[in-house]
């Protein structure tokens, strides 16, 4: 009832409510009460004045009471004017005759958004399955600002996208990464004022590298002997994606494998005839048994059994009379006693001729044998051993006998003073030597016409050639260690052969090298190939490997004439042909060939610890005009020949030497040589490198086709006048387990090249012709070989020769040849020219004859 509305106090249809102020427009407030008489704002506490309402009344059409509508503007400068003390805010205050009533209080703000998050996504890396958190903190803004992902510019909608979510403090969680979320992501903040982006962030998912599982073990490369054998795995399980890493390890394992050599059969000797039997026939049988066929070899081919006609009485009678058993007995009965009768005078003349000849098993007389002049005076019956001279004339003997147990009887042998100790007759000999100066380019011109050696090098540096018959001699190249002993008989009498010895550069000869193969020695050629040798010849060779029978496959190549090399030994074995032999030491290679050529040593590693020596030399110019300073340093193949090639080009190049060289293991891992310089005086010097290291490449050093390598480290002087410089290089390869190389030099001290040069002791002669290129004297020698040479049962020979100069494990090889004794002689020479002792050699050979004289005076006693 309209009447009624006298007695209700006024009540709130519609509130005022919060509002934002958004830049610089005015923004309104409003209330509706009823019954009201009238409405007013109240803002911060003041009454808002009469003319800024705007009032409509009207009437509620459900109730019938007076219905009254207000709105007020508020403007921008209205709240700045307050601004900091306290928030602005308004309220409505309605009237009726019952009294007022106040509406909720609404805040007026200014609306804002700052430029810049306080916190923005980083980018990063992760491995797939990974979590990847990318934290956002959004600009400081009224209202707060809502926060949104975009990833390559598309929104992000967790809701839809059950793999990410976002945290009550913006932060995007992917929990598990994949690779689809390698992407750009943006953080983006607004709110009614503006909005906001964030700098991308770019997240990568990486996946590192894994191993496939093994294949199987390769075949072993050869059908017989000792060979390797293979397997390999790849990195693609997974492959590396997205800068992952590459799998660590090895991806090729070698094994040493050894396969059992076919042996084919062979017959024994025929047996004896049988008697002819009734039927006019005998036969005779043989063994396949000398081999027996093993290992898949053939059997013997042709007839087990062989029969043929015969003719004697048997064959018509059915047996033999009485008179003939009686002849048969009698003949027996003869034979017997002529064989006893032999043997007894053989014992005797064994027992008077027993012992070393005294010339040589009295050991002061073989050691002064031994010497250019000797003091001490000859035993009588004895003088002629030092005074006289061999007789040229003779050849030498022939070494029929076998290897036999020490157990073996009593055999005795001797030294006799036979020919070989009779004066020269009065011809002459002539010994023809050679001048390398003189002849070394027209020798060269000769040869290199030929096919085969067109390759010589032109000059006569790295060459030596000479002028030998069948007293021998010896070639050598200076400073490199390479060698070349003809020993003596090996040229037929008769003969004269020019010979020559050439040491080649690597770029001049094209050796073709198959999988893991390295060069471990320089390319050598002796000859004229072709030429017939009656002994061995020994070509000493520098090598740079550290052997190992476990870690290495070794193999002797030789080029024939048509240009294709060919592997004619494995190191460590004899080769089928009997022709080459090599004795492999820790610096050297000793190889016996009958056939001259053109030889390197290659090997092939069996396992990661297979190593070879690398020399490191540090040069640097000896002096410098300019600020900038470059130390060079060289990685080099451990063998002579390269290390003087190095210094003669730094001598070229007006270096200095500086530090000792050092040795370093590079092992067959396939990781990288890294060169660094580090501790430099940062106020005097400073590097212009621009990396933290220099590298080499694994198999520019493993392949051994570059001898030598280098790296420069350019430095510059930060003053002229600084003189000094010390620092350190370290030289290393990387390791799986980060171990390293350290070489600390200091460069502020130089060396002489001429500490590092072979002494010239060696260099002084290059060919040495007759009995001059060689430490034991020709008759010794022949002595020597004369009585050690017989087999005996006792030991008392060659092999104990071997044995006490610690060559007894080729005790095979030597037994193989004409004469072992001359072998044994022939390697002491190579091995130890120009330096031998000779005193040592003859105590060697003393107690072999001590040895011998007391086998004898046993057998004296038992007597």
């Amino acid at each position: 009832m309209p009447g009624a509305s006298s007695d209700l106090l006024p009540h709130f249809l519609l509130e005022p409510q919060d509002v934002y102020i958004v830049k610089n427009k005015p923004v309104s407030l409003a209330c509706r009460a009823t019954p009201a008489t009238q409405i007013y704002f109240k803002c911060n506490g003041e009454w808002v004045h009469q003319g800024e309402h705007v009032t409509q009344r009207s009437t509620d059409q459900g109730t019938g009471l007076p219905l009254m509508d207000v709105r007020i503007d508020i403007s921008r400068q209205q709240v700045e004017r307050i601004f900091g003390l306290e928030e602005y805010w308004c309220q409505c205050v309605a009237w009726s005759s019952s009294g007022t009533t106040k509406s909720q209080k609404a805040y007026v703000r200014i609306a804002y958004l700052r430029k810049n998050f306080e916190e923005e996504p980083m980018g990063r890396e992760v491995s797939i399955e990974q979590e990847i958190v990318l934290a956002c903190r959004p600009p400081e803004g009224i209202p707060p600002a809502e926060v949104e992902w975009l990833r390559n510019e598309e929104l992000v909608d967790p809701a839809l996208d059950a793999s990410v979510y976002v945290t009550p403090e913006h932060s995007l969680v992917v929990p598990r990464a994949r690779l689809a979320d390698t992407a750009n992501y943006t953080c983006v903040a607004k709110n009614m004022v503006a909005r906001r982006r964030s700098s991308s962030a770019a997240v990568t998912v990486y996946v590192n590298g894994g191993w496939s599982t093994w294949t199987d073990w390769s075949a072993c490369s050869t059908s017989c002997g000792q060979g390797w054998q293979k397997r390999s795995r790849s990195c693609t399980n997974p492959a590396p994606l997205n800068g992952g890493t590459f799998c660590e390890g090895q991806n090729v394992q070698k094994n040493a494998c050894t396969t059992l050599c076919p042996v084919d059969g062979g017959w024994s000797g025929w047996s004896r005839w049988s008697l002819c039997a009734l039927d006019c026939t005998h036969w005779r049988s043989r063994e396949c048994s000398e081999p027996a066929p093993r290992s898949g070899g053939q059997d013997c081919q042709g007839a087990e059994l062989e029969t043929r006609n015969c003719t004697t009485e048997l064959c018509s009678h059915a047996a033999s009379g009485p008179e003939d058993v009686a002849l048969y007995v009698g003949l027996m009965a003869v034979a017997v006693c002529l064989v006893l009768l032999l043997l007894v005078v053989v014992l005797v003349c064994c027992r008077k001729k027993g012992g070393l000849d005294p010339d040589v098993a009295d050991s002061s007389i073989l050691t002064a044998g031994f010497q250019p002049v000797s003091s001490k005076p000859a035993k009588a019956g004895t003088s002629h051993l030092l005074t006289i001279q061999p007789d040229l004339s003779t050849t030498t003997m022939t070494y029929q006998g076998s290897l036999c147990s020490r157990q073996d009887g009593h055999s005795k042998f001797q030294l006799s003073n036979g020919h070989l100790l009779s004066p020269l007759g009065a011809g002459r000999h002539t010994l023809h030597h050679s001048s390398p100066a003189a002849e070394g380019l027209d020798f060269v011109s000769r040869f290199a016409a030929q096919s085969c050696f067109r390759s010589l090098p032109r000059g006569t540096a790295s060459m030596a050639c000479g002028t030998f018959n069948f007293l021998g001699g010896r070639l050598l190249i200076p400073n490199t260690g390479i060698s070349l002993l003809i020993p003596p008989d090996a040229i037929p009498r008769g003969k004269i052969y020019e010979v020559y010895l050439t040491l080649h550069k690597q770029e001049d000869v094209r050796l073709p090298l198959a999988g893991c193969q390295t060069l471990l020695s320089p390319i050598v050629s002796c000859g004229p190939p072709g030429v017939l040798l009656t002994r061995p010849a020994i070509l000493a060779l520098r090598h740079c490997v550290e052997a190992n029978a476990a870690d290495w496959s070794i193999r002797l190549k030789k080029q024939s004439c048509e240009g294709s090399w060919e592997d004619v030994l494995q190191v460590g074995e004899e080769a089928a042909s009997g022709l080459y032999y090599c004795q492999l030491e820790a610096q050297a290679a000793y190889v016996f060939t009958e056939q001259l050529g053109r030889f390197a040593l290659v090997g092939e590693s069996l396992s990661m610890a297979a190593a070879k020596r690398l020399k490191i030399l540090l040069f640097a110019p000896a002096s410098c005009s300019s600020l900038e300073y470059s130390v060079r340093v060289y990685c080099l193949r451990d063998t002579p020949d390269v290390l003087q090639e190095v210094i003669q080009l730094e001598k070229q190049l007006g270096g200095q030497l500086i530090g000792a060289p050092r040795v370093l293991h590079f092992k067959d891992s396939y990781h990288n040589l890294r060169l660094s310089i580090h501790d430099m005086p940062s106020s005097l010097w400073k590097s212009k490198l621009l990396a933290s290291y220099q590298e080499i490449p694994f198999y520019h050093l493993w392949s051994g086709l570059q001898p030598y390598l280098h790296c420069t480290f350019t430095l510059e002087r930060l003053s002229p006048s600084t003189c000094q410089l010390a620092c350190k290089i370290w030289v290393w390869q990387v390791e799986g387990d980060g171990q390293s190389f350290n070489i600390n030099f200091n460069i502020a001290k130089d060396t002489s090249f001429s500490d590092w040069l072979v002494p010239e002791s060696e260099a002084s002669c290059p060919a040495l012709v007759g009995p001059s290129a060689f430490k034991i004297p020709f008759l010794i020698r022949q002595k020597i070989i004369g009585s050690l040479d017989t087999p005996c049962a006792r030991g008392a020979d060659w092999r104990t020769l071997a044995q006490k100069l610690h060559l007894d494990s080729h005790l095979s090889f030597f037994a193989s040849k004409a004469s072992p004794t001359a072998m044994i002689l022939n390697l002491w020479e190579a091995r130890h020219f120009p330096s031998g002792n000779l005193a040592q050699l003859a105590t060697a050979v003393a107690e072999v004859g001590k040895q011998d004289s007391a086998l004898f005076a046993v057998s004296e006693a038992e007597c």
